[in-house]
């Protein structure tokens, strides 16, 4: 790539991440309670959470949005270990690297298949799929933006991972990370939505081969279901992406279990929280 090039990929990777807005640090202030707010054994958590919630209520119905202050950590934000106030993706200025690398390495070596990624939240990670395309006048490969819409699923058991069905800040809507892709000037042909949970949306997705498979569904049976339904269709030569590989012990678990029923041994490599591995092998 020529430096304009680079720089205008650099900017983005700033943007999307919010890495330029010190404000981007702060915490939102959430209204839904805590699963140990919700515990009998903490009567006063409850209350205390309790009147949290009216408050935050209160003020989201006067379009008021209460936030906590803290300081920006360049660190923590590069490795993708806050949640950005603002912005369009929490995975972090290291994960985004470590896209653009195998975007680049399938283009390089011509691995044939189009990319996705099951979780998009604010479609950050999937905008920056496009843009790397584009930048490199690829249009023959398609951008798939698999997610609800409407924040994560309830867990299907205690061992699916932690509850945040109930967390707004998770929650966006398809038509916001439609604006999204806007405001980039990202949104066209190459970019296409699978809206709905995992489970319904991914096996009869019309995807017939795939060159990045990334997941960030953060459950096991997120995690799994995507795996089930889109291992096989990755090529050789691609990559597949694990978000929380290294902090949601569930999705760990699950990619586990999946290598193990169907005896695939890959060699792991790690990017912040996350992990990959290119199939077939490096």
């Amino acid at each position: 790539m020529c430096p304009t090039t680079d720089s205008y990929i650099d900017l983005l990777k700033d943007c999307l991440t919010a890495s330029l807005y010190d404000e981007s640090a702060w915490r939102i202030i959430e209204g839904s309670l805590t699963a140990e707010e919700r515990t009998p054994r903490h009567p006063l958590r409850f209350f205390a959470g309790l009147i949290r919630h009216r408050i935050v209520s209160f003020c989201r119905s006067r379009s008021i949005l209460l936030v906590r202050e803290r300081p920006f950590e360049p660190a923590k934000r590069a490795e993708g270990r806050d949640w950005p106030c603002f912005g369009y993706t929490m995975v972090g200025r290291q994960r985004l690297d470590n896209v653009q690398m195998c975007i680049e390495d399938i283009l390089r070596n011509n691995v044939p298949g189009d990319l996705i990624e099951t979780g998009a939240w604010r479609g950050g990670t999937t905008i920056f799929m496009r843009a790397v395309l584009k930048v490199h006048g690829v249009n023959d490969r398609t951008v798939w933006v698999a997610d609800s819409f409407e924040g994560l699923p309830r867990p299907a058991s205690d061992t699916d991972g932690d509850d945040l069905s109930q967390v707004k800040y998770l929650k966006v809507s398809l038509e916001t990370v439609r604006a999204n892709f806007e405001r980039f000037d990202l949104l066209d042909d190459q970019v296409r939505f699978l809206q709905g949970y995992f489970c319904d949306t991914l096996p009869n997705a019309p995807i017939e081969r795939l060159a990045i498979l990334r997941l960030d569904g953060d459950l096991y049976s997120s995690t799994m279901d995507s795996l089930r339904n889109l291992y096989h269709r990755v090529s050789p030569g691609g990559y597949v992406i694990v978000d929380d590989y290294h902090s949601w012990a569930s999705c760990r678990e699950a990619v586990t279990d999946f290598l193990k029923e169907n005896k695939i041994d890959p060699e792991i490599r790690t990017v912040a929280d996350g992990a990959y591995w290119k199939v077939g092998g490096f």
